[in-house]
This record gives structure tokens, C-alpha cells and sequence, in this order.
């Protein structure tokens, strides 16, 4: 009688990219925006699709978007997957995206979800995540401690109190959960900005591990400037 293989979990990326970027006041939604020379969005995915422990990369796009098919991906073949269901949300469109695999994931296998307006994701950052929650029950996120001090505000913007930022720590991605996992805590939970958030409202608390700074998220403008520093400095290394 042989022996029962042992199962390897597989890693899956999606990447939501149905956002229109309104912060950026641009006339094409942020995820399309140049950046050295290329879409935005694609500098974070040649990264996912050139990880090794990556089997597949999933990117979540709006039913009408039109504008991917305007941009070449062959080179990103047959790892890149392109899924046209993305949702009014970044929740909706990662749910969209993991109803859409079914057939593809195992319930045990890795989703790790990232922002399409990250594309300072480097290897180190995904092969870090990948191997310090290999045995992890829950999963987690890639986060860096809080360094500034931090003020609430009133309606009007005066200070209410200084907020201690002892174990604070701002929120990054990729987030890695089980499929099963955040399939289901996405159809539980509502109004949540991102998969950790859903996965603490189902009651389980997911690890942080720290990355860094470099991994900034494109929000404003001036954002588009850093990220070009940061990748101009960073292949010149």
C-alpha cells in the first residue's frame, strides 16, 4: 500500500485593479498610469510573475475595462491571468477574483493579495511573506512599524489628543491567507479596506511581518515621483 503523498500548498497573487484612482486626479484610472516608461500596475506584476513560489497571478479588472487590452502582456504568459469581474469595491473585486479560481485553488492553498498601486514590490518582500508564514495558522500581512507621531483631529481639523503609536503599525501588502480562509471572510464581512481587516472580524488575528517603507502605496501625485525614485535607485544598486 503506498503511502499518502504529502500535500504542498500552492500560492496564488490577485491583484484588484477595477479602482478608478480618483485621489490622483488623473483622466485614466491610477493602476494605467506611466511609470518609467510602463503601466503602472506592471511593475508589481512582473515582480509577482518572476517569483518562483508564485504559480499564478490573477489580476481582478472592471467588466469595461478596455484599456489592458491596449497594452502588451505576452511576456507575463501563461502565469498572468487576467479575470474581468471586478466589483463597486477592493473587497468585492478580491471576492470576485477568488469565486473565479474556484476551480483552480485548493481550499488549503495561499491568496496573496496585493495592491495594483504598489509597484515597489520587490522579490525579497513576497519570498519574506512566503517563508516566515509557511506553518502559520491564520496568516498575515506585510506591515512597518509606525515612526511619526500621530494627532486625531477634529471636524475642523484642530487637534483632539496625540495618539501613542506603541504597537501601531501600518498596514502594506501582499496579505496572505488559506483560500477557504478568505473566501469566507470576505462573504462575512462588509465595509472592510482590506483582507486583513475581514479576516480579524471572523475572530483570528494575522501576523505582521515587517517590511518596509520602500513599498509605498501610489496615492497622490507626489507618490508617482517617489516610486520612480525608489525604482531608478533601487535597479542602479
Amino acid at each position: 500500500m503506498r503511502a499518502m503523498q504529502k500535500f504542498h500548498p500552492r500560492h496564488f497573487a490577485i491583484v484588484p485593479a477595477a479602482g478608478s484612482g480618483s485621489r490622483m486626479g488623473a483622466s485614466q484610472p491610477k493602476q494605467y498610469l506611466e511609470l518609467l516608461g510602463k503601466p503602472l500596475i506592471r511593475h508589481s506584476l512582473e515582480v509577482l510573475c518572476a517569483t518562483p513560489q508564485i504559480d499564478k497571478v490573477f489580476v481582478v479588472l472592471s467588466v469595461g475595462d478596455a484599456e489592458w487590452k491596449r497594452h502588451d502582456w505576452s511576456d507575463l504568459d501563461p502565469k498572468l491571468v487576467p479575470l474581468f469581474c471586478g466589483g463597486a469595491t477592493r473587497a468585492d473585486s478580491v471576492l470576485g477574483g477568488l469565486r473565479a479560481i474556484v476551480r483552480e485553488a485548493e481550499q488549503s492553498d495561499w491568496v496573496l493579495v496585493h495592491d495594483a498601486a504598489r509597484p515597489c514590490l520587490a522579490r525579497w518582500h513576497i519570498e519574506k511573506l512566503i517563508r516566515e508564514l509557511a506553518h502559520d495558522e491564520v496568516g498575515g500581512i506585510l506591515a512597518v512599524p509606525v515612526a511619526d507621531t500621530l494627532k486625531r483631529a477634529d471636524a475642523h481639523r484642530h487637534v483632539l489628543e496625540t495618539v501613542p503609536r506603541d504597537s501601531l503599525w501600518q498596514a502594506q501588502t501582499p496579505q496572505m491567507f488559506r483560500y477557504v480562509m478568505l473566501r469566507r471572510a470576505l462573504e462575512a464581512a462588509s465595509n472592510v479596506t482590506d483582507e486583513a481587516s475581514a479576516i480579524e472580524a471572523a475572530g483570528l488575528r494575522p501576523r505582521l511581518i515587517e517590511g518596509d517603507a520602500t513599498n509605498l502605496k501610489v496615492t497622490y501625485p507626489l507618490d508617482l515621483h517617489l516610486a520612480e525614485w525608489i525604482l531608478t535607485n533601487r535597479d542602479s544598486r
